[in-house]
């Protein structure tokens, strides 16, 4: 059985192979794919085969999916380019007839109004309407996402949102790509559609992890969405990104990431990482400590 991972130079696909080589597979049982092969190099190096994958080109595609079992299609990174990016993944993957399509897809993708959720579902549509044997993970916020809020919050001692209460069920990457492993190596896993998530954090919780992992206290202003998207432009965002911020904490309001499933913790066999040891790895690995 031989193994495929794509975007395997990315944070998240590099933690996969990890998963998988710490699982007992074989280095030979792998390929992972990279639109950049040589930022993959540290892979090859043990026994890992890297080749070319850019989802905008089919051919490097179809060309990786030779004689390959089982992928995992982690998501793209371009918003708005990534359902047809996706697309040709499925395609390719079809016409290979492998035996399992994983996918990393987003949280509550059907229901949900983050900017992210339209592709995720345009996607699993794909996936779904292929016919191939597929296993979908709906992964949760990262928890990494926060380290950058750290050094503000560091400075001003409070974390800023609009997000009106609502939760996020945030996990470390790691934690996800151990799970994706999982989902990749085990026939139960066909079939199935996840929700993967840390434990429902609301953000008075999330300053308080960020407080500790600091070593000071921090407070959540929860503010409007007007004065939030002031913040923001006044900290020199631009308009995309204010855009998308202020759109995901309405999401969050709404309960878009406010997921409390069991699941994440079932596959990978225990509690995934929590919210405060991620800030704190993350604030060791800026400062040396």
């Amino acid at each position: 059985m031989t193994l495929l991972v794509t975007a395997a130079s990315g944070a998240l696909g590099h933690l996969v192979v990890d998963a998988l080589l710490a699982r007992g597979v074989a280095p030979e049982q792998i390929v992972a794919g990279a639109r950049t092969p040589a930022k993959a190099a540290d892979l090859a190096e043990r026994g890992v085969a890297v080749v070319p994958l850019d989802y905008d080109d089919a051919a490097s595609v179809d060309a990786a999916f030779a004689r390959v079992d089982r992928v995992l299609l982690i998501s793209g990174s371009e918003i708005g380019k990534r359902a047809a990016q996706h697309q040709t993944v499925v395609d390719a993957a079809r016409r290979a007839g492998v035996a399992q399509l994983v996918y990393t897809s987003l949280a509550k993708v059907e229901g949900s109004s983050l900017a992210l959720a339209p592709e995720h579902l345009a996607t699993e549509r794909a996936i779904s309407a292929s016919g191939l044997p597929a296993t979908i993970l709906r992964n949760n916020w990262y928890a990494e996402n926060y380290v950058a809020n750290l050094d503000q919050a560091g400075e001003t001692g409070a974390l800023l949102s609009a997000t009106r209460g609502g939760r996020v069920a945030a996990a470390a990457r790691a934690d996800y790509a151990e799970a994706a492993a999982v989902a990749l190596i085990g026939d139960a896993h066909i079939g199935k559609v996840y929700e993967l998530a840390g434990r429902p954090l609301a953000y008075d919780d999330i300053a308080a992890a960020m407080g500790e992992a600091l070593g000071r206290t921090v407070v959540h202003r929860d503010v409007s969405a007007d004065e939030l998207r002031a913040a923001l432009e006044g900290a020199g965002l631009d308009a995309g990104t204010v855009g998308f911020l202020t759109g995901l904490d309405a999401g969050i309001a709404e309960g878009d990431l406010d997921v409390d499933d069991p699941t994440l913790a079932e596959l990978i066999g225990r509690e995934p990482t929590p919210l405060v040891d991620v800030l704190r790895a993350a604030r060791g690995a800026v400062t040396g400590s």
